[in-house]
C-alpha cells in the first residue's frame, strides 16, 4: 500500500466533559490543542495532544446524550508509553484508576469516568 497514511486522531465520547478534561490532564499530562463548539450548544469537541507528537485524542460531548455509552467488552482502547513506567504505575495506583495489571505482558490499564480503558506500557528495546 503506497498511500502513506498517517494517524491523526482517535475519538471517544464523554458524558461529562469537565471530568474527562480533569482525568486526561491529571493522569496522562494531555493538553487541549483546540475545541469546536456547536453554535446551538448541542456538542463540544475537544482535541488533546501529548508533548511528543501531533496525534490527537478527540473527546466529544453531546448535550442530548442521557445514557452512558455501552462499551461492550471494552476491546477498544488507547495506549500510552512512558519511560517512567514504575513511577506511573505507582501514581495511578494512588489515584485509584488502575483496573487491570498484566504482569506477564508488562502493561496495565487505567479507566476514565466513562469506562474507557487506557493501556500504559513501557518503552522496550
Amino acid at each position: 500500500m503506497d498511500f502513506d497514511f498517517k494517524m491523526v486522531h482517535m475519538n471517544i465520547n464523554t458524558m461529562d466533559l469537565e471530568k474527562a478534561d480533569k482525568f486526561y490532564r491529571e493522569n496522562l499530562g494531555l493538553k487541549e490543542a483546540r475545541r469546536k463548539e456547536a453554535e446551538d450548544g448541542s456538542y463540544i469537541i475537544v482535541y488533546y495532544t501529548d508533548s511528543n507528537n501531533d496525534f490527537e485524542m478527540e473527546i466529544t460531548w453531546l448535550r442530548d446524550r442521557k445514557e452512558p455509552y455501552d462499551l461492550e467488552d471494552n476491546e477498544i482502547h488507547l495506549c500510552f508509553r512512558t519511560e517512567k513506567y514504575d513511577e506511573a504505575l505507582a501514581f495511578h495506583r494512588e489515584q485509584g484508576v488502575v483496573v487491570l495489571e498484566n504482569e506477564n505482558m508488562g502493561v496495565y490499564f487505567i479507566e476514565d469516568h466513562d469506562g474507557y480503558w487506557i493501556e500504559i506500557a513501557p518503552y522496550r528495546d
